[in-house]
């Protein structure tokens, strides 16, 4: 015990004197907090749609005001006579609602009229999203004027459980500490048992009567104690400037967040051991930890609509578990019966991670 903890204060002398590193352990988390908090929108809102009325009538108007009422659209003006030439090719607006000279005269004669609805589909989801709410505008419109009859034989009471108000920032916010806390930790841990080889301090180590498993303790509870000063950081200012709480048992997520906090460090000592410099380790890093806590952790796209075989992928992803623990904890609040599992499964990761590492780490050392 006595070496890890010489090993640990080490590491963490070392990396006070770093400016840099120091940088990169506190104010990159951060701005990437800030950047991924307040730039990702699942949500389409201001939808620019240009209408074109060919009827200005009373009836016209109104159908006019309603679309434009439910706040996902805003008006694009636009001065050529074809809209999809001048406005949707050009990418001024993303839709395009027509309404024919005789709107208003068959709709108070009765007969079906026709409303002309050209949409951008380059972004398939977007273009659901504009499909589905101009139809609602005009279910509600013909029911609003008596051209739809109610039909009471079914009504459903919708109420939207844990986030009522609708705010990104309770899904996206979680899912950014995923994120973050699994890049910066395993970064540093990473560079830090690099550095050793470039400066050949780790042949001192591999000479040296300390084992392996010694050596990865050491660093690893060195690099976990600053992993969760920046955790501390992060949340706290995330709490703060995006307004959310923990509504559930906060022991979960205490227990949850030192699961993988240590995952990450351990990674971040496996690609160190498995890396021959700096930039290799970045790289790994980058590609590895990086894109599959973004892609394949569930942060942005539901994990479900993953194909096979690329579907198995995230079930070795700790940000997916971890993600699914911060977004219990600060939207749906169930607790150990909702997220047992993933507690389980960055036990296994961190167990693994560590074999690993220790197993690479042992064959590197001197015999005695």
């Amino acid at each position: 015990m006595k070496r890890i903890i010489a090993q640990c204060i080490k590491e963490i002398a070392q990396f006070r004197r770093d400016h840099l590193t120091l940088a990169l352990a506190f104010i990159l988390p951060f701005i990437t907090l800030i950047i991924f908090g307040f730039a990702i929108r699942l949500e389409s809102k201001d939808i620019p749609l240009i209408v074109q009325d060919f009827n200005h009538t009373n009836l016209s108007n109104s159908y006019i005001e309603r679309l434009y009422a439910t706040n996902q659209f805003i008006p694009k003006q636009w001065s050529g006579g074809n809209p999809i030439r001048d406005a949707i090719d050009k990418g001024i607006a993303k839709a395009a609602v027509i309404i024919p000279p005789e709107f208003s005269r068959d709709i108070q004669a009765g007969k079906n009229t026709r409303v002309q609805v050209l949409i951008d589909a380059t972004d398939v989801n977007n273009a659901r999203v504009i499909r589905n709410s101009i139809q609602r505008v005009t279910n509600f419109f013909m029911q609003e004027h008596g051209l739809l009859p109610p039909t009471n034989s079914i009504t459903a009471r919708m109420r939207l459980w844990f986030n009522p108000g609708r705010l990104e920032s309770l899904y996206i916010v979680p899912g950014v500490y995923g994120v973050v806390l699994w890049i910066f930790p395993s970064l540093l841990a990473a560079i830090a048992m690099v550095r050793e080889k470039e400066k050949g301090t780790i042949i001192q180590v591999y000479a040296s009567n300390i084992s392996a498993t010694e050596l990865l303790l050491g660093k690893g509870l060195a690099y976990l104690l600053i992993a969760i000063i920046e955790t501390l950081i992060v949340m706290i200012l995330g709490s703060i400037i995006f307004q959310i709480g923990i509504v559930g048992n906060p022991i979960t997520l205490l227990i949850g967040t030192l699961l993988f906090l240590m995952d990450s460090v351990l990674f971040g000592l496996l690609l160190g051991v498995r890396s021959s410099n700096q930039n290799a380790a970045v790289q790994g890093v980058s590609l590895v930890g990086f894109i599959t806590s973004l892609l394949l952790s569930g942060f942005i796209y539901p994990l479900n609509n993953i194909p096979f075989p690329l579907s198995l992928a995230p079930n070795i992803v700790p940000a997916r578990y971890y993600i699914d623990i911060t977004r219990d904890a600060f939207v749906r609040g169930t607790g150990f019966a909702g997220v047992w599992f993933d507690l389980v499964m960055l036990t296994i990761l961190g167990l693994f991670f560590f074999n690993v590492s220790r197993r690479v780490l042992s064959r590197m050392q001197l015999p005695n």
